[in-house]
């Protein structure tokens, strides 16, 4: 096969026609929700608000701008550990997250804000959308994150509709576009001591933020908090779990950075449809605990094994940062909901937690945990579906895709300087040169 890699006209005839399209839909279908529109004075009055602050910016605005750090400097850190590789994975992911928000703006806006004419927008939306592109960029995400309130799931972080979904749809992709002889790439497959030193940074910034996003959508008030508290004890035990798992895994005792940067974040994965409900701190400990030890696993065992029997290419580790936590909270959101009770929430907070009507007496715990497990099926069944769809298309050959060789490299696509090989790190107190091996991401047993 002649690969041509040239986008001058692929990539700007895309990027230009999808951003005609969104302008023309949100033409026709997109207005300001009250609390963006002049007429909130109008709205003040009738509901007795004596100041701008109850307006929903003032109560979202923080969360939306956290999960805004988490998509764009968060995930686009988080990849550059590849050592030849960092223009692409910040500057894709910032495309890729751009062009979801649009997206995802109109899937959830016609399914939960269309009010027969308009689909409206306000800063608790895009918080929620901005999470949800995450997703969406990759696929059909948008249109199983919308399945959460439309089938009453809780799924407040998203583990089941964001990062099970997101997982099992980029993994069924790379299924499909497995590359036999990808191994030609392999010495920049690896990473650098710098290269990981800035993918920490992405897994530091997501780690504060991660409370934000699990409570971003949640109600005002206790659910809020909750959440925050929750994923907040989730994401501290998974840190000493997977540092625990790393060093016990290794013959010499060792850390490896590939398990710190990624299952050190599996808490929070794990805790997203949770996160609200009422697991008590413990259980959240316990959530971050069990995901630490999965994550950590699934890096030391089950990425080898995806690659060499399933034909899968988990270059990033999705599999084990979120598709197996995704799981591990969807199947946990089955179980506290199903043992939900009064005495737990008190009667008022039980209905307002699940969202219950009043006149809707044949709602109970049991068949609310029934949904949740099929929350998650759905999810997983619509990223196999939407996956296998979107890497036929993929496989056509006109998308500009880079030879075996030469995956992995910066160079294909941008221009910038030339790339090196990897020089000698000196110490301050020496000149003389201190070689590093390259490693790759997978930690010897």
């Amino acid at each position: 096969m002649i690969w041509n890699t040239n986008l001058r006209w692929r990539l700007p005839v895309v990027c230009l026609l999808l951003e005609v399209v969104m302008i023309v839909l949100f033409g026709v279908f997109v207005r300001y929700d009250m609390d963006a529109d002049p007429h909130w004075v109008e709205e003040k009055a009738i509901k007795n608000l004596t100041t701008d602050l109850e307006n929903e910016f003032y109560y979202r605005y923080p969360s939306f701008q956290d999960v805004h750090v988490m998509i764009f400097v968060g995930f686009g850190f988080l990849m550059t550990f590849l050592k030849r590789y960092g223009y692409s994975s910040l500057g894709f992911n910032f495309l890729l997250a751009a062009f979801g928000i649009q997206w995802a703006l109109l899937m959830q806006g016609w399914l939960h804000s269309f009010d027969g004419r308009y689909i409206l927008v306000n800063v608790e939306k895009e918080a929620s959308h901005c999470g949800g592109s995450s997703c969406a960029a990759r696929g059909p995400g948008a249109q199983a994150h919308t399945l959460v309130p439309i089938h009453q799931v809780k799924d407040a972080g998203g583990s089941m509709t964001i990062h099970a979904f997101g997982a099992y749809f980029g993994l069924t992709v790379a299924w499909i576009l497995y590359r036999p002889n990808l191994n030609q790439s392999e010495e920049r497959k690896s990473s650098v001591y710098h290269s990981d030193l800035f993918a920490m940074i992405g897994t530091l910034f997501l780690w504060m933020y991660w409370p934000s996003f699990n409570s971003a959508i949640s109600n005002h008030g206790d659910a809020q908090h909750r959440a925050v508290i929750n994923t907040y004890c989730s994401l501290a035990a998974c840190v000493l779990t997977s540092v625990a798992l790393s060093s016990a895994l290794h013959r010499k005792g060792k850390l490896d950075m590939v398990h710190i940067q990624n299952a050190s974040l599996a808490g929070g994965v794990g805790l997203g449809t949770v996160a609200e409900l009422m697991i008590l701190p413990f259980g959240s400990l316990l959530i971050g605990f069990i995901c630490g030890i999965v994550s950590t696993l699934g890096f030391v065992y089950l990425t080898p094994f995806l690659e060499s029997r399933l034909r899968i290419q988990d270059t990033c580790g999705v599999h084990n940062l979120h598709g197996l936590p995704g799981i591990i909270g969807g199947a946990a959101g089955a179980v506290i909901a199903s043992i939900a009770n009064i005495d737990l929430y008190g009667e008022e907070g039980l209905a307002y937690t699940f969202g219950v009507e009043r006149s809707k007496t044949s709602w109970n715990p049991n068949m609310q945990g029934r949904l949740q497990a099929a929350g998650l099926f759905v999810s997983l069944a619509m990223a196999l579906v939407g996956g296998i769809i979107v890497g036929l298309i993929l496989r056509l050959p006109f998308w500009g895709q880079p030879p075996d060789e030469n995956c992995f490299d910066d160079s294909v696509y941008w221009e910038g300087p030339s790339y090196l090989p990897a020089f000698p790190l000196m110490t301050r107190a020496e000149t003389r040169p201190v070689s590093v091996a390259p490693r790759t991401r997978v930690c010897p047993t």
